[in-house]
Formats: C-alpha cells, sequence, structure tokens
C-alpha cells in the first residue's frame, strides 16, 4: 500500500491526553503508530488482550507502573478503547497521579456514554479521523473517487469491489449490532437499506418508518446510532433568520464515505454526468469541507438552503458567510444561477460559489463559477473559509 502522509496532527503538550475517533478503516492505528512509534499500544482488538483487561482493569495501571520512565514519556495507546469502558477510571487515576499522557483511539464513542464511562471530564482533547482527502492524494481521478470512495484500503487497492461489499454488508451493521445499540436486528438492516436511498435528500422520518416496519421515533434512534458511531452527519437547514418561504425542519444525512453510500445502492458511475453522478459528487464535496472543518479546528457551521418552491443551496458555511452550489456539469447555465441568487438576495454571503467542470474559473453577477479542482485547492489553502 502506498504511504500517504495524513493531515492529521496531533501534537500533545506534557501532561496532555487525547481521544481520536473514527470509522474503522480510515487509518487511525496505521496514523498513531507512524506518529508515535516510541509508545506503548494496547489493542482490544486482540482477543487475549481484550479478556484480560476486560476481566480486570487495574492490570493496566499495574503494568505502566513496571515500566521504565523512558517509556512513560511517550503517550500510551489504547485501540478500540470503547471495548472496555470500566478501564477509563484507570487511565484516569493514571494522568491525575503518575502524570501520564495517553491517546484513547475507537471507532465510537456511544457505548462509553451508555455505559456512564469516564470521559475524563475534559483532561483528553478530541481528534476525529476521516477518510483521505484530496489534499493527501498527488493526482485526483475523481471518478475513482466517487467509485471506490477514499477510505485508504477501498481508495489503493484494485480490489476494492470486494472489500467495499464486506465493509458494507459485514462490518457496519455487525458492529452495530455487536456493540449492542440496537436489539432490533431485522428493523435496523431493513433501515440501513432504506437510507441508503435516501442519503442526501430531505429525510423524511415517516417514509423510512413503513418502509422498516417501526415507528418515527425509533428510525430517528437509528439515524442518532450512525452519527454516534461516526458513520453519518446529519445536515440542518440554514435559518439566520424567519421566513414563511424556507424549509426549516427536515435536515439532510450524509454517509461519513462516498464509496461506501455507492456500496449499498449498488451504484457504479462510467462518466462524469447525470443525477447518479451529481448526488455522488454533491457527497464528496461535502466530505472534503467536513474534514477541513475539522482537521483545521475552525468549527464552522454547514447547513443547506431550500425554499417550499424547491430552491436549493448545497452548503452553506460559517451562518451564511458561504454559499456553495454543486454542480459538475461541463457547463454552467444562467438557469442554473436561480438558487444561489435568491439565496444572495436574502442573506447576503460574503462568499457565493457554483462548482462544476467547466476548464476555467469566471464570474457572473455576484457568483464564482469554479472548477471542482480549483475550489479543492483553496479550500485547503485556506482560502473559502477560515
Amino acid at each position: 500500500m502506498e504511504k500517504i502522509k495524513r493531515i492529521l496532527n496531533i501534537d500533545l503538550p506534557p501532561r496532555q491526553s487525547a481521544f481520536l475517533w473514527g470509522p474503522r478503516k480510515t487509518g487511525k492505528s496505521s496514523y498513531l503508530k507512524a506518529r508515535f512509534r516510541y509508545s506503548l499500544v494496547y489493542d482490544f482488538l486482540q482477543t487475549d488482550l481484550f479478556l484480560e483487561f476486560s476481566k480486570k482493569p487495574s492490570l493496566l495501571r499495574e503494568r505502566l507502573l513496571a515500566k521504565d520512565d523512558d517509556v512513560l514519556n511517550y503517550p500510551v495507546i489504547l485501540d478500540e478503547v470503547q471495548k472496555i469502558p470500566q478501564i477509563l477510571d484507570e487511565v484516569h487515576w493514571l494522568i491525575e497521579n503518575k502524570g501520564l499522557r495517553f491517546i484513547l483511539c475507537g471507532s465510537s464513542a456511544r457505548k462509553l456514554k451508555r455505559g456512564k464511562a469516564n470521559l475524563l471530564e475534559g483532561r483528553a482533547w478530541r481528534y476525529e479521523m476521516f477518510p483521505l482527502v484530496t489534499a493527501e492524494l498527488e493526482n485526483l481521478n475523481l471518478l475513482r473517487v466517487l467509485n471506490r470512495g477514499m477510505i485508504p484500503d477501498h481508495y489503493l487497492k484494485e480490489s476494492y469491489k470486494k472489500a467495499l461489499r464486506a465493509y458494507t454488508q459485514d462490518y457496519l451493521k455487525e458492529e452495530v449490532f455487536h456493540e449492542g445499540l440496537t436489539r432490533n436486528i431485522p428493523a435496523f438492516s431493513r433501515f440501513f437499506d432504506a437510507m441508503g436511498y435516501s442519503h442526501g435528500e430531505l429525510t423524511n422520518y415517516s417514509n423510512i418508518a413503513r418502509e422498516c416496519g417501526v415507528d418515527s421515533k425509533t428510525v430517528k434512534e437509528y439515524y442518532q446510532i450512525l452519527v454516534d458511531t461516526l458513520l453519518g452527519t446529519m445536515v440542518e437547514p440554514f435559518k439566520r433568520r424567519q421566513n414563511r418561504q424556507v424549509i426549516t425542519r427536515a435536515a439532510k444525512f450524509y454517509l461519513f464515505d462516498v464509496g461506501v453510500a455507492g456500496a449499498i445502492t449498488k451504484r457504479h458511475l462510467e462518466e462524469e454526468k447525470g443525477e447518479l453522478f451529481r448526488k455522488a459528487f454533491e457527497h464528496f464535496i461535502f466530505m472534503e469541507i467536513a474534514a477541513h472543518n475539522s482537521y483545521n479546528e475552525l468549527d464552522y457551521e454547514i447547513n443547506f438552503w431550500r425554499t417550499k418552491s424547491g430552491l436549493e443551496v448545497d452548503f452553506v458555511l460559517g451562518r451564511g458567510e458561504v454559499a456553495i452550489e454543486v454542480k459538475g456539469a461541463t457547463r454552467v447555465e444562467k438557469r442554473d444561477l436561480r438558487p444561489l441568487n435568491a439565496f444572495i438576495e436574502e442573506c447576503s454571503p460574503r462568499k457565493a460559489l457554483v462548482l462544476c467542470n467547466e476548464r476555467e474559473e469566471r464570474v457572473h453577477g455576484r457568483i464564482r463559477i469554479m472548477p471542482y479542482r480549483n475550489f479543492l485547492r483553496a479550500l485547503w489553502e485556506g482560502k473559502i473559509i477560515r
């Protein structure tokens, strides 16, 4: 596998610990081994280690207290920490009484929260690992990204179809079931399939509930499971002011990876055009924006804007500072600018952008029409939003 330098930067001062969260196979463990090569690592995916520490979490304290000081100068890494919630009490004691540093890595904090585990009361900073982003790649092949997704193993290997199938059919559902996050396995399986086909659209809980044979409240809980396990994000509608023509309730849901979303719906793109391409392209742009926001610790809001008449702006960043419409077409026509012009009239953003497949950048009125590659470069250079 190619060596790709990740943008995430965990730089811990003395006595500072951290959580690193992210879906499986996004590269958390590989990153930590490269970044903290001299650290002790306890990987709770190893069955023998898991059983030992599950029965007696104090083993962690006893073993670490036996280590030499030069070993403990580096952060201690606990991988898949959510599997043993009780061990966080030992971590807390070692931080407070011995000044040790930890990096606590896992794919979900939901089990820890539900079990009322010790989340260290602010003693650990929070980081998140995303799939690959374009700023980490030398050459961008858009169709490769949209079909394979950006999970490193899927993007880099030629056998990506089998890997994606196994990831979506086995891991994603099994992860939820194994962690005991839901008991109604048949209903959640039906929900998972229904969610894939409504992905990136306004979320209609009632329609999905009918397909799954459960009530709307349960469907909302299922979505929350996906959010809490970092498998997806809810994007809320933008609402700076009350306007009767703007829909303000229904949110959109995006999975954490465009390849995973395509595998669920059995989508394969042969060319850069058509409705399926547009939806996948929009999802990909969202992934880049979300990762940029997290890695740079900017904490800007990501919303969308839609009116009752159907005018829609795909992404609104920073409480209306930047408005982005994703087209993907090779030629943007004047009629394509209606949603952004309506948003400009209503909210006066600092920047209004249309992302597309045109060859050169141009300006039409208050709207900048940008080839998507220009946008991605500008985004990671900090020129779109800071």
